[in-house]
């Protein structure tokens, strides 16, 4: 019998990675051409809240959450041995992820529950979607992810409320505690499968793992955003220990990260590639202990967290997945190591250098957009057939 379910004749729709590691980096190379404009005295759009929050928002929220969506949702699949989202319930995820990306940036004229509805719903029902699943075969260790995508949603909704009262310190603090959850999520998922990725493609043992080492490095980012969350309501206690925290997980990450470290990798872009983005998870948090104790604005760290972490960490991640899970042989394609170098400098230039020198934030800015955007266009070009197409071994997925 001739098979007519919308996967078969909508390849796009039979793995969540493939929709949301596509829209997602097509939609953070026009945000950020968007913001480059911006930048430069253009007014290309009128968002909803305005074009202060909706470029850290749409980043973080609209970029970020549709490729940890994408990767969770195609990752329990694996994990569980059960069906991932796809086919119509898989459209529909998709639909309302786009619809709050229209919304929110022609949305200015629109009643603001209208945007908020629409865009506070899609992490919830990702979160349903890959409960639904961990708990039909019992992994409970795998149900950890379900309360960080409920948390971030949480975040989401703290920041749709800044915007409604505009109160440019609510949106600043609830994008902090964001890019924190998401640093602690690139934590959790880095730990499982940059050393796997590492000790596969080397052909070399797996590095055992120091369970003191991975309760401080999770375990002191856990305490970080409890921290920030705290001291961001006005606790003078969680204000004073955030900064030992701060160095405490910086120096746990490093620890771990430079214990995965082979020098074999540097060959292979798709590891270095991920280790250089987790590298800059302690980096992070480093530059965001010496802010906050200074008393200055956390901008540099947050960037060293989002371009050199979640931007550089997802290229690579979706690089590698994309190819194995559509049947390919998994390798670094031509300009993908051009890609990751370039997210890597972006990130340097605009946490590092603009801390050592804020004087050049002007032509900085620029400079790291467009690196963003030749980065991502790179993978978008190499990538859009494998996503939007069957695989060639004709396997489902």
């Amino acid at each position: 019998m001739k098979d007519t379910s919308l996967q078969h004749r909508l390849p796009l729709m039979r793995l969540a990675f493939r929709p949301f590691f596509l829209l997602g980096a097509l939609f953070s190379v026009v945000a950020m051409l968007v913001w480059l404009a911006f930048w430069h005295g253009n007014l290309w759009l009128s968002p909803y809240g305005g074009m202060l929050w909706w470029h850290p928002h749409e980043m973080l929220f609209g970029f970020g959450s549709a490729i940890i969506v994408g990767f969770l949702l195609t990752a329990v699949q694996n994990w569980t041995g059960r069906p991932g989202l796809a086919g119509w319930p898989l459209l529909g995820l998709t639909i309302l992820w786009l619809a709050a990306r229209i919304l929110l940036a022609y949305g200015s004229e629109l009643p603001a529950w209208l945007a908020l509805t629409v865009d506070m719903a899609f992490l919830p029902l990702a979160a349903l979607a890959m409960a639904t699943r961990v708990v039909a075969v019992r992994m409970w260790r795998n149900l950890a992810f379900v309360p960080l995508l409920l948390a971030l949603a949480c975040a989401n909704g703290v920041m749709h409320l800044g915007a409604q009262q505009a109160n440019g310190w609510l949106m600043r603090e609830a994008s902090h505690s964001a890019m924190l959850l998401i640093a602690l999520l690139m934590a959790l998922l880095g730990g499982r499968v940059i050393p796997f990725f590492t000790s596969r493609k080397l052909g070399i043992k797996q590095i055992e793992r120091l369970r003191w080492l991975e309760a401080a490095s999770l375990g002191g980012l856990a305490a970080v955003l409890v921290l920030q969350i705290l001291s961001a309501a006005g606790s003078g206690f969680a204000h004073a220990l955030l900064v030992p925290f701060l160095l405490l997980a910086s120096i746990a990450n490093a620890w771990r990260v430079a214990r995965w470290f082979d020098p074999r990798l540097r060959h292979d872009p798709l590891l270095w590639g991920l280790h250089a983005s987790y590298a800059f998870i302690p980096l992070g948090l480093l530059l965001w202990a010496i802010e906050h104790a200074g008393g200055q604005r956390v901008e540099t760290a947050l960037h060293a967290l989002a371009i050199g972490g979640m931007g550089t960490m997802m290229l690579a991640m979706m690089s590698r997945v994309s190819l194995g899970h559509t049947g390919r042989a998994i390798r670094a394609l031509p300009g993908i190591g051009a890609a990751l170098a370039l997210m890597i400098c972006a990130a340097l230039l605009r946490s590092v250098w603009l801390w050592l020198y804020p004087q050049s934030s002007h032509w900085v800015y620029s400079v790291a957009i467009i690196a963003w955007c030749i980065s991502y266009a790179i993978f978008i070009l190499y990538y859009i057939a494998p996503l939007s197409s069957a695989r060639p071994d004709g396997k489902a997925g």
